[in-house]
This record gives C-alpha cells, sequence and structure tokens, in this order.
C-alpha cells in the first residue's frame, strides 16, 4: 500500500506531526477530527495519487504530460480541491510503481525500475453527499454535482442491475429490492414495502454504500492476469489509439477526460478493491453503525490487498473497531475451539476481525496538525478526540447536578 506526506494543503499545516511523517495506508485507515480540519482533504489527495499512479501504469499517460500546462492539479479539480494547493504545497506519495514529488510548485515523479508484482485497484470514493442520490428521481439529470457524486452513482446504478433477487440487509432487519422494469428500489419489511424515497435518511445513506461496497468487492477477480502486463499487445494497441483521440480531443475539459479514461479502463481485471468513505455513520443509530462497520471490515477481508479509508465523527466508530481488533486476538488464541469461536462470532463476525497491525488512526487538530492515536497492547486509545466529548458531556452534567445542590 502506498504512503503520504502532505503539507500546506487547505486545512492541513504541518501534516503528520511524528517521526515518520507519512501517513500508512496499508489496511484500514481512519481520520478523526472536527469539521473542516482537512480528513476529507487527505482522503481526497490519496484517492487522486492512487489514480494518477494506475494511470502512469497503465499508459494512459506519461509524466511528462502531467509536468505541462498545471495537468497535475488539474486533476484535483475532480475532488474540487485544486484551490487547496499554494506555493507552499508539498505532496511525497511513495506508491508500488511511482513515486510523485510535489514541492515549490515544481513536479517530479519517479518510476521504480521494477513493478512487476503492481496489481491494479478499483478505487471507490463515496462521497458525504449519496444519500442525495435516493433522495431524488433523476439525479443524473442534475447539473452542477461534484464530480466524484457522479462517479459513485454510475456504479450505484451498475450495482442495483447487478440485482436478481431480494438482498438481506445488515441494518434495520429488512430486505433491499430493486425492480429493473421501474428502475425502482424498495425497503422490504416483515408487514411493510417502502420505496427508497420515501424512507429513513439513514437507509437513504446506507444503502448506496451497502450495494456499491458488495458490488465493486465480489466483481474483483484476483488472477495472474490481473496485473500490469495482462492485456495482449494487440489490445494495448487499440487501448492506446483510443486513450491518444480522448487527449488529442479539444472538445472535453480534462475533468471529463479523466472520467473517459476511467471508463475505458474498465477492461482492465483489477486485483484490489480501495473503498474511500466520507462519514460513513451518516444518519445511523449507533447499533446500525456498528452493523455498517462490520460489513465494511468484511469486505475489506475479501483480498488482503484492500484499504478501507474512513473519515469520520463518531466515536462509536473507533469504539466498535477496538472490538474488532480484540475479536481478531481471541480467534487466533481460541482458533481450535468451536466453542469460543461460536462465542465471538455472536459479538463480531469472525469475517470482520482486523489485525492491530494494519490499523491506522490519524486524529486531525483545528491548527492543521495531524497526530497519531496511540494504543495499548495493540488496542486504540480511549483519550481520543471524540471520546472526549462523550466524556466532557458527562463532566458538564456532574457541574450542573452540583450547582444545583449549591443553590438549594
Amino acid at each position: 500500500m502506498a504512503k503520504l506526506k502532505i503539507k500546506n494543503i487547505g486545512p492541513i499545516k504541518n501534516g503528520l506531526t511524528s517521526d515518520n511523517e507519512y501517513f500508512d495506508f496499508s489496511g484500514v485507515t481512519l481520520f478523526v477530527g472536527s469539521q473542516g480540519t482537512g480528513k476529507s482533504t487527505i482522503a481526497k489527495i490519496y484517492s487522486t495519487l492512487s489514480w494518477i499512479e494506475k494511470a502512469l501504469v497503465r499508459g494512459d499517460f506519461k509524466p511528462s504530460h502531467l509536468k505541462q500546462y498545471n495537468r497535475f492539479l488539474k486533476h484535483f479539480d475532480y475532488q474540487n480541491i485544486s484551490n487547496y494547493f499554494n506555493e507552499d504545497s508539498e505532496i511525497f506519495y511513495k506508491g508500488e510503481a511511482f513515486e510523485i514529488i510535489y514541492k515549490k510548485s515544481r513536479l517530479e515523479i519517479i518510476e521504480k525500475k521494477t513493478y512487476s508484482n503492481y496489481k491494479f485497484p478499483k478505487i471507490m470514493y463515496v462521497p458525504a453527499e449519496r444519500n442525495f442520490i435516493t433522495t431524488v428521481d433523476r439525479p443524473d439529470l442534475i447539473k452542477r454535482l461534484p464530480l466524484q457524486l457522479y462517479t459513485f452513482l454510475e456504479e450505484y446504478d451498475f450495482a442495483k442491475e447487478s440485482i436478481s433477487e431480494t438482498i438481506n440487509l445488515p441494518i434495520g432487519r429488512v430486505k433491499y429490492e430493486y425492480r429493473k422494469q421501474n428502475k425502482k428500489s424498495y425497503i422490504v419489511g416483515s408487514d411493510f414495502k417502502l420505496d427508497l424515497l420515501e424512507a429513513s435518511s439513514g437507509f437513504q445513506s446506507f444503502v448506496p454504500l451497502f450495494l456499491v461496497t458488495r458490488f465493486l468487492s465480489n466483481s474483483i477477480e484476483e488472477t495472474e492476469q490481473s496485473n500490469y502486463k495482462q492485456s495482449s499487445i494487440d489490445e494495448e494497441k487499440k487501448i492506446k489509439r483510443e486513450i491518444d483521440k480522448i487527449f488529442g480531443s479539444s472538445n472535453f475539459p480534462d475533468n471529463v477526460k479523466r472520467a473517459l479514461l476511467e471508463k475505458l479502463s474498465s477492461r482492465n481485471r483489477y486485483a484490489s478493491f480501495l473503498n474511500i468513505v466520507e462519514e460513513p455513520e451518516q444518519n445511523l443509530y449507533p447499533f446500525s453503525q456498528k452493523q455498517m462497520l462490520f460489513e465494511l471490515l468484511k469486505f475489506k477481508n475479501v483480498r488482503k490487498k484492500n484499504g478501507l479509508i474512513l473519515t469520520t465523527h463518531s466515536p462509536y466508530i473507533i469504539n466498535y473497531l477496538t472490538l474488532a481488533i480484540k475479536a481478531n486476538e481471541l480467534v487466533k488464541k481460541f482458533a481450535n475451539n468451536k466453542v469460543a469461536l461460536d462465542k465471538i462470532n455472536q459479538i463480531v463476525p469472525v469475517e470482520s476481525v482486523i489485525s492491530s497491525d494494519v490499523v491506522n488512526i490519524y486524529e486531525l487538530k483545528e491548527n492543521g496538525d495531524v497526530g497519531i492515536l496511540p494504543s495499548y497492547n495493540g488496542l486504540p486509545s480511549d483519550e481520543n478526540y471524540l471520546n472526549y466529548f462523550l466524556a466532557e458531556s458527562n463532566d458538564l452534567f456532574v457541574n450542573l447536578l452540583e450547582l444545583e445542590d449549591l443553590c438549594q
């Protein structure tokens, strides 16, 4: 997995204030902090650079192309953060195939000597605005939506069209049904059937996240042909001609060209899935947040090289992740004890447990610094930014009780 160091981009000032300074995106990565501190900024930069690296390996364009006419920064228009850059902005990206360095408004791209083991990742950025696409009848006809939302909408449509039967949802004890005849989505309970347009905001946010994650995870085929040498010579020539045609056209802005390239690249077999999710807890009750997180962890665990990146405001996400880490320890400890494994599975599904070795949690501060959440015996510390506010509310309530006694 890649590593990333950034400074002076949007709300991120000094970046990660640790000896390493690099964000580690291997396995499960969480960014927590107040609104406007840069959680999504880091996630969007990582998403964009991962896509650029994939495009370089695929041969969509050469490093020299990115160095001309400010094209590198224009790629961040897709995530609507190109204006976050200034002359002091710095990026150091270490991927499996390329290193990308942007400093003092100069771009350097270093191709690694060998990257025969590079496997194409399917990169999905799940925006916080996703519930919008389930609250209107034809979101594809609405102009000026964020570009990443259009991409997510397209994958959501593919996911729905792939469904041939009702699906059990992991929250709410309900099922999801899609009717291709009228292109309608329904939430089905034991005694009701509700159009998703009329369902609660929690379902409107969760259903597209769940369906797209499920669809993309299940559609990836990890084969020996899924590396960068997969195409035949004739196929490579044909794709190269189509790429040249896209770049040779003056009718499309760069962000549209990117979308066309990504559609063209769907011919590639992907070997891993990078699932980047903004606010997965959106509009969900705490118990539903647990079920949602365990589902995302399950899909992450399908393949070793899969990645799960989350931005969150919810203290429950860290607490439930701690359960998954502790459960992983117990699964290893009682690997031959079926009774113990069954009891663990009732608390945390065994397919959703995760090793602390592949979990990284970063806390963003309002001054633009980022810190690493400490761990104790492999478990995330309770002394984190989100739990602080839970404790604060308890302290304030105690203060009110003391004031009540004093005033009587």
